[in-house]
């Protein structure tokens, strides 16, 4: 494993993002997780991701029970985040960061992030000097790198870091899919980190697992490489630019995370014929028109639904039935709503509480409409 050339403290180029852990129930299996975490760092790998909004909390009490209080503070790297519904006024700020730290079982954090930054969270993060306050933190060793996570356009960035020259690393949503893409802009976010000497973290490598489970066509076309999984193209693309410091990938079983560290324990940038694969698997992609949902769930975490409407799963059953024309996509979304003990497409008034939270930027009412039109007829 070679040493990471922009954190020396970091062991390697690949991150435990900790948004979809195990379940049993709506509680995190720790058995399954400890297990997780102890193949991790018996790799060789040390660094884990987390934020306050993951799991309705349950990430970071998770990292406390099952990492924080299982290995010495030396044996592992810890990232968290500064969310904008966990605070409403700059003295709400100090308070929240060391609730973290209780939460999570640790004394400081090593990298501590700006989180979810647009332009519209960009002015209360600004207006509460957020940035001043972490950098304070900083300077009294509770956070030993600061930066900032990232859902806008190039221009946005362009403007964050051209006022905040003390940030260290982006966060940025990087895939294959998204690297051209028109409302993400993952190149020219990514060009734009470039030009600031940034290291990048990555998140969501395979899209919310959307470039795991492919359509028919364009699973075939990477079966045909006859190489490793569709997870190991999408995770190796991300981590083969050279600003990229760490790509994330979030796992939620043993199964995933022994497939993701057959490949990046000893790492290989993608081959030109594998590159050009991922790239006819993008062509069948835009054909389809799909909903560019990562499944984050801060819709319904960080926001409750006055309707009790699933959005993600919504959004996940239009996708498969656009993806895969079968009838069993119905069933599908019979289930989500279970008999009608949740909220139904049809049944949003049209708050917009959702759309305030999306990074993806959806338009999430609308999209609705579309969903009820689908499965409701």
């Amino acid at each position: 494993m070679e040493q990471n050339k922009w954190f020396p403290e970091v062991n390697g180029n690949f991150a435990f993002g900790c948004m979809r852990l195990p379940m049993n129930g709506d509680k995190v299996d720790y058995d399954e997780f400890k297990k997780m975490a102890d193949a991790f760092i018996d790799a060789g790998f040390n660094y884990f991701d987390t934020a306050h909004g993951y799991i309705g909390g349950q990430s970071e009490t998770a990292i406390r029970d099952c990492v924080a209080g299982r290995y010495d503070r030396s044996q592992f790297l810890l990232t968290n985040k500064l969310t904008d519904p966990y605070f409403k006024k700059q003295e709400d700020i100090r308070p929240f960061f060391e609730n973290q730290l209780k939460w999570c079982g640790v004394d400081y954090f090593d990298f501590y992030l700006m989180h979810a930054q647009d332009r519209n969270n960009y002015e209360k993060f600004k207006k509460c000097q957020a940035y001043e306050i972490a950098y304070e933190l900083k300077k009294e060793g509770l956070i030993k790198h600061l930066g900032i996570s990232f859902h806008d356009k190039a221009e946005v960035l362009d403007m964050i870091l051209s006022e905040h020259p003390e940030v260290e690393v982006v966060q940025i949503q990087f895939n294959y899919l998204d690297y051209e893409d028109a409302s993400v802009e993952s190149r020219k976010v990514y060009e734009v980190c470039e030009k600031y000497n940034k290291p990048v973290l990555v998140m969501e490598p395979v899209k919310g697992g959307s470039l795991v489970n492919l359509p028919e066509d364009a699973d075939k076309i990477l079966r045909d490489l006859n190489g490793g999984s569709n997870a190991s193209y999408a995770i190796r693309f991300a981590a083969s630019f050279p600003n990229i410091a760490v790509v994330l990938s979030g796992m939620s079983d043993m199964k995933q995370m022994n497939d993701n560290l057959s490949y990046m324990t000893d790492f290989q940038p993608l081959s030109e014929v594998e590159l050009e694969a991922v790239t006819k698997v993008c062509n069948i992609f835009r054909n389809l028109n799909l909903v560019p949902c990562t499944s984050c769930k801060y819709c319904i975490e960080e926001n409750e639904c006055p309707k009790g409407i699933r959005i993600p799963d919504m959004f996940a059953a239009l996708n498969a039935h656009e993806a895969f024309h079968n009838w069993n996509t119905n069933f599908y979304y019979d289930s989500v709503v279970t008999g009608g003990s949740r909220g139904k497409a049809s049944d949003c008034i049209k708050c917009g509480k959702c759309e305030k939270v999306c990074p993806q930027h959806l338009q999430i009412r609308e999209l609705l409409v579309k969903v009820a039109e689908t499965f409701e007829k």
